[in-house]
C-alpha cells in the first residue's frame, strides 16, 4: 500500500511542483545579489508574500517559478534543489566593524557570501588537510583592568609563535594557524567593513576590497584576530568591543615596549614614515600610539592630526598592495594535482562553477602576469 506522503510527493510532481526545492537555498541567491524579497518580487511574477512561503518552506513553487527566479537571480535551476546544507550566519554570530553605517541588507549581502564560503570549505577539507586551529578563546573581564589587553595581545602572539619585531605577514599567520581569510567581492557594499565570524568549522575572516591600503588592511586583520580571542560570546557591534579590538590589534601588531623606540619624541614626519615601513602601520596609528605612550602631548598630537587631514587619503608613503590570502588558492592547486577540479566540487556541493571560483579567487594571491608577444620565426 502507497504511504500517504509519497501520494502527496506523486500529485504534486504531476501538477508541475518541485519536490525537492530548497527555500533556504532560494534566500541564499536573494541575499547574495542583495536583493529584498520585494524587489526580486519586481523582477518576476511572483509575489514577495510567495517568495516568504517559498524561502521558509510553507510553499513550494512550480517548476516554471523556479526558472523564473533562477533568471532573475542569475543561478542554475538546479541550485535551488536540495543539496549540501548551507547554513545561516546570523548577525549575532559576525563581527562587523561597521554595523550601525552598514545597511542591513548589505550586511545580509555579506553574510551570505560567508555562508557559501563556508559550504566551499567544508568541500575543500573532505580532500585537503588545512592547518589545524589552536585554542584562540582567551575571554576577557567585564571590565579588563589596565593592561589586560596588551597581555591578552602578548600571550597571543607567543601562542602564535610570533617572536619580537614586526609580522611580515598578517593574513598569512593567520592562515598558518588554520583561520581562512577572504577578501569580499567588490560587488559587496563597500560599506560592508572586514568582519569574521566562527559560525563554521573553523573561523572565517572577510576583509574588505575597498581598501586598497596595506596597513589599514593588516589592522583589520589583527582587529578580526582580536574578536576570535577576546569576544566569542559577546553581542557584536557595540563601541566598547569594537575599541578592546582595536587596542588587542594595536599592540599585537606592534607591542608597545618594542614600538616605542622607533617612535620620534616630537612630531618627525621622517622618523614616523620609517616606523611605518618597519611595522606596517599606518602614519594615523602610529601618530595616536605616540600620544598615547605619553611621548606627545596634546597639542602635538592635534597639530599632527589636522596635518593629516590636510593630507588627505592615501596617506604618503604607501606600503604597497594589500596582502592577500593565499591558503584557499593553495589547497585547490592541491586538489587540482590531485584530479579533483572546481567543477567536481560544485557538482558535489550542488553549487555553481562560478560561485566557486568566486571564492576561490577571493582566497588566492593574485598577481599581474606578464603577457609577452610571440614573434613568428
Amino acid at each position: 500500500m502507497t504511504s500517504e506522503p509519497t501520494l502527496r510527493a506523486r500529485r504534486r510532481r504531476a501538477s508541475g511542483t518541485v519536490v525537492d526545492f530548497d527555500g533556504r537555498r532560494l534566500a541564499l541567491a536573494r541575499r547574495l545579489r542583495r536583493l529584498l524579497r520585494s524587489a526580486l518580487a519586481d523582477r518576476t511574477s511572483v509575489s514577495a508574500a510567495a517568495i516568504t512561503q517559498f524561502e521558509r518552506g510553507t510553499a513550494r513553487p512550480t517548476n516554471a517559478v523556479v526558472a523564473e527566479l533562477a533568471l532573475a537571480l542569475g543561478m542554475p535551476v538546479d541550485f535551488f534543489r536540495q543539496g549540501r546544507s548551507v547554513e545561516p550566519v546570523p548577525a549575532s554570530a559576525a563581527h562587523f566593524r561597521s554595523l550601525r553605517a552598514t545597511p542591513a541588507i548589505s550586511r545580509e549581502q555579506a553574510l551570505a557570501f560567508a555562508e557559501i564560503s563556508l559550504v566551499v570549505i567544508d568541500l575543500v577539507e573532505q580532500y585537503v588537510d588545512l592547518p589545524a586551529v589552536p585554542p584562540l578563546a582567551e575571554p576577557l573581564d567585564a571590565e579588563p583592568e589596565p593592561g589586560q589587553l596588551a597581555r591578552l595581545a602578548a600571550e597571543t602572539r607567543a601562542g602564535l609563535g610570533v617572536g619580537p619585531g614586526p609580522i611580515p605577514h598578517m593574513v598569512r599567520l593567520l592562515e598558518a594557524h588554520g583561520i581562512v581569510v577572504l577578501r569580499l567581492p567588490r560587488e559587496v557594499d563597500h560599506r560592508v567593513d572586514a568582519f569574521s565570524t566562527e559560525a563554521g568549522h573553523r573561523p572565517l575572516v572577510l576583509l574588505s576590497p575597498a581598501k586598497d591600503d596595506r596597513a589599514r588592511s593588516r589592522f583589520d586583520a589583527a582587529h578580526e584576530l582580536a574578536h576570535l580571542v577576546m569576544h566569542q560570546d559577546v553581542d557584536p557591534g557595540s563601541k566598547i568591543v569594537e575599541r578592546q579590538a582595536d587596542t588587542f590589534a594595536s599592540e599585537f601588531l606592534a607591542p608597545s615596549e618594542q614600538l616605542e623606540p622607533d617612535l620620534p619624541r616630537k612630531v618627525d614626519w621622517d622618523v614616523l614614515a620609517q616606523a611605518k615601513t618597519t611595522w606596517g602601520l599606518s602614519l594615523a596609528a602610529l601618530v595616536y600610539r605616540a600620544h598615547r605612550l605619553g611621548l606627545w602631548g596634546e597639542h602635538a598630537y592635534r597639530r599632527a592630526n589636522q596635518h593629516l587631514a590636510a593630507v588627505g587619503y592615501p596617506e604618503p608613503g604607501p606600503l604597497g598592495p594589500p596582502e592577500s590570502p593565499y591558503l584557499l588558492g593553495a589547497a585547490m592547486e592541491l586538489l587540482a594535482q590531485a584530479g579533483t577540479s572546481a567543477a567536481d566540487l560544485a557538482s558535489a556541493g550542488r553549487l555553481p562553477l562560478r560561485q566557486i571560483e568566486e571564492i576561490v579567487a577571493a582566497g588566492s594571491e593574485t598577481r599581474p602576469r606578464v603577457s609577452l608577444p610571440v614573434e613568428p620565426r
